[in-house]
């Protein structure tokens, strides 16, 4: 017996005496929450969810969809990136101007190799405008969680309009709470106990967001 199968069997036992008209778990508490605070345009969204990624301290840049690889290959080019990590679904014409070495993930690559990666670039599941996060779900275009935490320089896609979110409640009604939830909000940062702020410490240092559309 497995210790799965040893959990489940206490929990089955401790619930042996509940009656079968007790209300089902879904239903046994109210959840009448509020799904956003206001109201606001598709604008005035984005323009929060920019205000609040920049509270954050990321780097927050806007571009039309033609205008997105040269922005790109830009940003690399100033960043001094030669090589670039590339989830294996991130759409071929992003990186179509960029002259970085363009590196697919692999499954034998170890957390030193990742480190030496000067720079990822990722697109999103979901953007959360009231909490400035960017939420990542291993998708084609985002890969493994990995991926955007060991290089130091992350650069993020999110699409406008249809990734932007008002509040976290109508975040989590588009997401599957079975696949790999990573919540970013604003590069890696700590603080010791003198409240000195330190960057970089558990992901990139540096994060750049796209508010692509």
């Amino acid at each position: 017996m497995s210790s799965r199968d040893l959990i489940l069997g206490r929990v089955r036992a401790a619930l042996t005496d509940v009656p079968a008209d007790d209300p089902p778990y879904e239903r046994a508490v109210q959840r009448g929450y509020r799904h956003a605070h206001g109201e606001r345009t598709l604008a005035e969204t984005v323009d929060l969810l920019a205000e609040n990624l920049a509270d954050y301290r990321a780097i927050v840049h806007r571009t039309d969809e033609p205008g997105l690889p040269a922005l790109l290959a830009r940003l690399l080019a100033e960043h001094g990136t030669r090589s670039v990590l590339v989830p294996a679904g991130l759409p071929p014409h992003w990186l179509a101007a960029s002259a970085a070495e363009q590196l697919q993930d692999r499954a034998e690559d170890t957390p030193r190799q990742l480190d030496r990666i000067a720079s990822v670039v990722t697109g999103c599941a979901v953007a959360v405008a009231e909490t400035g996060t960017l939420v990542l779900d291993g998708g084609p275009d985002q890969g493994r969680r990995r991926i955007t935490l060991v290089p130091d320089h992350h650069i993020c896609v999110v699409r406008v309009p249809e990734q932007v979110v008002s509040s976290v409640p109508q975040a989590l009604g588009r997401l599957d709470p079975t696949r790999p939830l990573t919540w970013i909000s604003g590069p890696s940062a700590t603080s010791d106990i003198e409240l000195d702020r330190v960057e970089g410490v558990h992901g990139p240092r540096r994060l750049e967001v796209i508010l692509a559309g």
